[in-house]
């Protein structure tokens, strides 16, 4: 067993030295209690113990006496202290770690917000800026806070997770490794306390751990892990013997937030899947004006631009009351392979349907071997 472990840490030791850039590794778990940070503490030990400059940035052990011991014996780097709201809280301090430079970080709870008036909004922004700097980082996060799949895990859970990591950071990470237990071995540690107090079990035993729900996010992070390894055998063997990558998806969006929002996510789950470039297309007709469309309508548009951006899409606007012409035009101009579009009761795709080129429409993108993906 000590020799797998060895063998993991060289592996991870051999891979820092074939880029400048700091690499990262992303261990991930279907819900809290899992053993993510336990993990990545082992694997400090690891490194430490084969003389690796590792410090620890940030780790939340939550209580656990199990976690709390093994921050034993690390190099810790203290935590900035920030007031706010007449309260003393504690952060990343990334200019510590950038000083410092040490080549390995180990910085937990990657979807954190940070306080306002940090240098960045969020915490994987400041892993950003670390692997920018040349610091591997091994952080962790749970399955239900990656973007793309915030539905989904509404859906299961019946809760909107607020604080959410773009799928650009599993698909950068140059390792993902996913910690697994079953729903009977999550229940029973958070039974004898091992995941939370014992007066908070059973509330969470009637909200998120149930079996049912359990099960479905473990299925989703294995499904995430398997596709990470399957983009990266793609990109880096079959992308080797055929660099261009063929398809490209584009989706078109208008002004309404929540529909807008799904067609986003599932246009960017798409491209991950294809390891391939994607835009999201707003044609601003005379109807949304800025004059016209209402305040709310235009932050929650702005919020969406911002969305697809940080998950990897290059944002086109357009002005236009011709929209179908103009989805044909920027099709062509990015050589689109994909047209994604919400379902019928979309505004945008009744106002297709009314200019009375949609036929037309559909001839041009075949002609073109272009696709229309109606998305629900």
């Amino acid at each position: 067993m000590d020799d797998d472990k060895e063998k993991k840490v060289q592996q991870f030791l051999d891979l820092n030295r074939e880029s400048t850039r700091g690499r990262l590794k992303i261990y991930i778990g279907m819900s809290a209690g899992v053993g993510k940070t336990y993990r990545m503490l082992q694997e400090a030990h690891s490194l430490l113990n084969n003389n690796v400059n590792i410090k620890v940035g940030y780790v939340e052990t939550h209580g656990r006496k199990e976690t709390q011991a093994l921050i034993e014996g690390l190099p810790i780097i203290p935590r900035r202290e920030v007031f706010y709201k007449g309260k003393k809280l504690d952060e990343l301090d990334v200019q510590a770690i950038l000083i410092l430079h040490p080549e390995i970080v180990i910085v937990d709870e990657l979807a954190h917000s940070n306080i306002p008036g940090s240098k960045n909004e969020k915490r994987w922004q400041d892993v950003m800026d670390l692997l920018d700097a040349g610091i591997d980082v091994i952080t962790a996060v749970n399955i239900q806070h990656i973007e793309s799949i915030n539905n989904e895990v509404k859906e299961i859970t019946g809760v909107e997770v607020k604080e959410r990591v773009p799928d650009k950071m599993l698909q950068i990470a140059d390792e993902v490794v996913n910690i697994d237990l079953t729903a009977d071995e999550l229940i029973t540690r958070l039974k004898e306390g091992k995941i939370y107090d014992h007066s908070k079990v059973q509330q969470a035993l009637q909200n998120f751990f149930q079996p049912d729900r359990i099960l479905q996010l473990r299925e989703l992070a294995l499904k995430e892990v398997a596709g990470q390894v399957e983009r990266k055998v793609d990109y880096q063997i079959t992308a080797k013997q055929t660099p261009y990558r063929h398809e490209r998806f584009m989706a078109c969006i208008s002004s309404n937030h929540e529909i807008a929002q799904r067609i986003i996510r599932k246009t960017a789950r798409l491209a991950s899947y294809y390891n391939s470039q994607w835009f999201v297309l707003y044609v601003q007709t005379a109807q949304e004006a800025s004059d016209k469309i209402n305040l709310a309508d235009q932050r929650h548009l702005i919020n969406n631009f911002k969305n697809a951006t940080e998950l990897g899409a290059e944002v086109i606007r357009r002005q236009s009351d011709n929209v179908a012409h103009t989805i044909m035009e920027t099709a062509e101009e990015k050589n689109v392979t994909t047209i994604c579009i919400g379902k019928p009761h979309l505004n945008l795709f009744q106002i297709i349907l009314r200019t009375g080129v949609f036929n037309q429409l559909l001839k041009t993108l075949s002609k073109n071997n272009v696709d229309i993906i109606i998305l629900s």
